[in-house]
């Protein structure tokens, strides 16, 4: 019977890990495919963002939504039902790939239905796997989203430039395969039935969506709708019993503080990256293969290596000098872009390597730091709420970065070492430049471990 039982939960585990591959494999795999898109459309890169602004939104919001309905509903529904969404989204964006809207609406589903995976993983394996096994279950899931973020530009690339954009649909598809046999070893739960702020939730979304477009087209209408859904959703969390988003979290200084840092840092670098692409296939004239295999796979890959010494340094001495680590690498990174956006396409390549360590360490000194502002009892919540902040502001960043590509007053040479089409990403890089030396700034001298304060004077952090 133990034999049998080992037998089901490796069983278990490696058809969860295909789920988790290719939900994490689809943040990534389209990047490459952006000017693609735009040339197959006739649109700016503003519009052509949106095909990852829209996963990263929807799956921000159901990061959220599922960890509230995982205390509601049972997590073998709550499964099923993400990766039959997940799948639906996959079907519509193959049949109606020449519509641009469809493809938009495609990409939402994908990433509603994609985002049940990371949201509700943890809690699987800690109520499924035995604990005697569950130190091998986390080490496997994060094993597998590191590679499926590395190896999402790599497979974009060779598909997109092999067939057509279009068939990185048909690629989540597999994952479906996996999904009989990962409920079939799930065991069946009983909830208690309570009530869900569904208002709450849809005034999110909407702000958020709002905010999002005025962060492409720069229509002032956008943003004051924004504001406007942002204080209903203020009032509404006040008034009720049960909120979609826990209030107390929003009284916590240093915690708000540490959640912006993260935001902030994770969205330009992600909104750069998404800028990538558009540089290599104006300035260099790189196909979509390429541009995935041999300029962004290095930096993906290297995110792994860094990530262990990251942690290590981080434990060994402290945040402080974890942040100032990745926050240098970070800058090096854009200043090789900077200066030399038209130069050898190796230098690309190298500051990718770069950016991506880079993040790595500021990943892994946010996501500490964050902890030690939280409560046993918080802790829930307020990772949640950090992850949640996080896919947010990549989404945000990436729709602002292809609204930045469309705006005529950066097209301006700066540098000697630019100059034409490439002046525009050079300038670009600046700006990304500044808004992450501003995060930083931020974390030293007001987040850190050790500067900040708990919930109003209450100092939560030993």
């Amino acid at each position: 019977m133990q034999q049998h039982q080992k037998i089901r939960t490796g069983q278990f585990m490696v058809w969860l890990s295909v789920l988790t591959f290719f939900s994490v494999m689809n943040e990534t795999m389209f990047n490459v495919s952006l000017p693609d898109i735009a040339a197959d459309f006739g649109i700016r890169p503003s519009a052509a963002n949106w095909v990852n602004t829209c996963f990263s939104l929807s799956f921000a919001i159901g990061i959220a939504v599922y960890g509230k309905l995982s205390e509601h509903a049972g997590l073998k529904k709550l499964l099923l039902f993400g990766m039959l969404a997940y799948g639906f989204g996959s079907i519509i964006g193959l049949l109606g790939h020449a519509w641009y809207p469809l493809v938009l609406i495609a990409r939402l589903c994908q990433g509603a239905g994609a985002s049940a995976v990371p949201s509700l993983i943890m809690v699987i394996i800690a109520k499924t796997v035995e604990p005697s096994q569950q130190g091998k279950a986390f080490g496997l899931i994060g094993s597998v989203v590191a590679c499926g973020e590395g190896l999402g530009p790599v497979i974009g690339g060779a598909i997109s430039g092999s067939i057509h954009w279009f068939m990185l649909f048909a690629l989540p598809l597999l994952s479906l395969l996996a999904l009989p046999l990962v409920l079939r070893t799930m065991p069946d739960e009983t909830t208690d039935r309570k009530a869900l702020d569904l208002a709450g939730a849809a005034l999110l979304s909407v702000g958020i969506i709002a905010f999002a477009l005025f962060t492409t087209l720069y229509q002032w209408g956008y943003l004051a709708a924004s504001i406007a859904v942002f204080a209903l959703l203020a009032l509404h969390l006040r008034r009720t019993p049960s909120p979609f988003l826990e209030p107390f979290l929003f009284r916590k200084q240093t915690y708000l503080a540490r959640v912006l840092t993260g935001a902030l840092l994770l969205g330009t670098v992600a909104g750069f990256i998404a800028m990538v692409p558009y540089l290599m296939r104006a300035v260099h004239h790189m196909p979509a293969g390429l541009i995935g295999s041999a300029i962004l796979f290095p930096g993906t890959v290297s995110v792994m290596v860094f990530g262990m010494i990251g942690g290590a340094l981080a434990d060994r001495k402290g945040h402080i000098i974890a942040m100032v680590c990745g926050l240098s690498m970070l800058l090096a990174g854009f200043l090789i872009v900077m200066l030399y956006p038209d130069q050898a396409p190796w230098l690309i390549a190298a500051s990718m390597i770069l950016l991506f360590g880079g993040l790595s360490f500021v990943k892994t000194v946010i996501s500490a730091s964050v902890a030690l502002t939280l409560t046993a009892d918080e802790a829930g919540s307020g990772m949640g709420m950090l992850n949640f902040a996080c896919f947010l502001a990549e989404g945000i960043g990436i729709a602002a970065i292809g609204g930045l590509l469309t705006r005529p007053w950066l097209n301006v040479s700066l540098w000697t070492g630019s100059s034409g089409t490439a002046s525009l990403y050079s300038n670009i890089t600046l700006l990304c430049m500044t808004v992450v030396a501003a995060g930083g700034i931020l974390f030293l001298f007001v987040a850190a471990p050790g500067r900040g304060r708990g919930t109003f004077g209450q100092t939560k952090e030993q």
